[in-house]
């Protein structure tokens, strides 16, 4: 065989042997793309987004449309051929799998610890949005979760109302590792709660619960490295009691992303006139009950995916700004927000046309 047709024989063997090695070897890494972008004022698979009842409400036109990041499963083997041209594509984003799936978790786990923040960005949401428009809300502290074989375990339970630890009222849910911590491990710490069958029931029945228990719990040592913290395993959360109802329905979503466009949609549809103006506006940022803006992951996909949709403004976090305005979509406005005043603030501008006043976001 002459030496040239030899060696191209073995190049092109070479290069087959390569593309299958890239094609069958999976590298540990995941990809993330734009996802879908729903309008919170508007409908979502037949439905209201927003379904409130019990107040006045008005019609409102315009966007004000949340956005979403798709990801790879947790069991996806990515490989090398995918990983390349995710790296390549430009509206895609490869990633180290522990990035999305950090310490091993599962796709089981991972969905249901975003159903949890989803849940609780809806909460928060509602909170701030009334907050803003001066209705009261009640509030209290309560046992969100009890972690399995801790000493809370059987003791606590996940809706327990928190009233003190020790003696000392429990006003937010700082409180409540703040006065455990006090104590070393091994110490007792008594909490006093209502139960939360008891809650509920007075929830239903529109009464104060009055019932308490005081419950008395040996601390455990945490697992941190260095001084070892007094724990019980559990977290704290906040509860809610609202004046009227306010239901988000938007199935298949995760994540606490969609607080500050949820809260803003919550707010429009209990307000006379357009927040936006007629205008597409969709954001992105988690919110707490203050009303808070907080960063997000994604944001560059969520950009593009907004804009694809028609998107003209994007109300970022302050947090993501460098990132989201290293590449910006063309015809697209980033709009730097802290609050959900801010945020309102802004969409006043948007309104009246007055878009040079907008704090725009910038690249570091």
């Amino acid at each position: 065989m002459p030496r040239r047709t030899a060696t191209m024989l073995a190049s092109t063997l070479m290069l087959i042997a390569l593309l299958c090695a890239g094609v069958f070897i999976p590298v540990p890494y995941a990809e993330m793309s734009p996802g879908p972008t729903v309008n919170t004022l508007g409908d979502h698979d037949g439905e209201p987004v927003l379904q409130i009842s019990g107040h006045k409400t008005y019609e409102a036109s315009g966007h004000l449309n949340m956005t979403t990041v798709r990801v790879t499963s947790a069991d996806y083997k990515m490989n090398l051929v995918e990983a390349v041209y995710g790296w390549l594509a430009h509206d895609n984003k490869v990633v180290p799998h522990d990035t999305l799936y950090p310490d091993g978790k599962t796709e089981e786990q991972s969905t249901q610890e975003n159903a949890e923040e989803f849940s609780q960005s809806q909460e928060s949401a509602k909170v701030a949005a009334l907050k803003e428009l001066g209705i009261p809300v009640k509030s209290w502290v309560v046992v969100s979760t009890v972690v399995k074989d801790s000493p809370a375990e059987g003791k606590l339970h996940a809706g327990d109302v928190i009233k003190s630890v020790d003696g000392t009222a429990v006003k937010q849910p700082a409180d409540v590792a703040e006065l455990v911590t006090k104590h070393k491990p091994g110490e007792d710490v008594t909490f006093t709660v209502v139960p939360a069958k008891e809650q509920a029931a007075a929830e239903k029945e529109n009464r104060t619960a009055t019932t308490t228990e005081k419950v008395t719990i040996t601390t455990a040592a945490s697992d941190d490295t260095g001084e070892k913290r007094a724990i019980v395993g559990i977290s704290a959360g906040t509860d809610h009691t609202f004046p009227f109802s306010i239901d988000i329905k938007l199935a298949d979503v995760g994540g606490p992303s969609a607080g500050l466009m949820f809260s803003l949609g919550i707010y429009d549809k209990l307000t006379p006139g357009d927040l936006t103006g007629g205008k597409f506006v969709a954001g992105t940022g988690t919110i707490d009950d203050d009303g808070t803006v907080g960063p997000i992951g994604g944001i560059e996909m969520k950009t593009v995916g907004a804009r694809s949709k028609g998107a003209q403004y994007f109300l970022t976090p302050a947090d993501n700004c460098a990132a989201a305005a290293k590449d910006t979509p063309d015809g697209l406005t980033l709009v730097k927000v802290g609050t959900i005043d801010d945020a309102l603030a802004a969409l006043k501008d948007i309104r009246s046309g007055d878009t040079d006043a907008l704090p725009s976001c910038t690249a570091s």
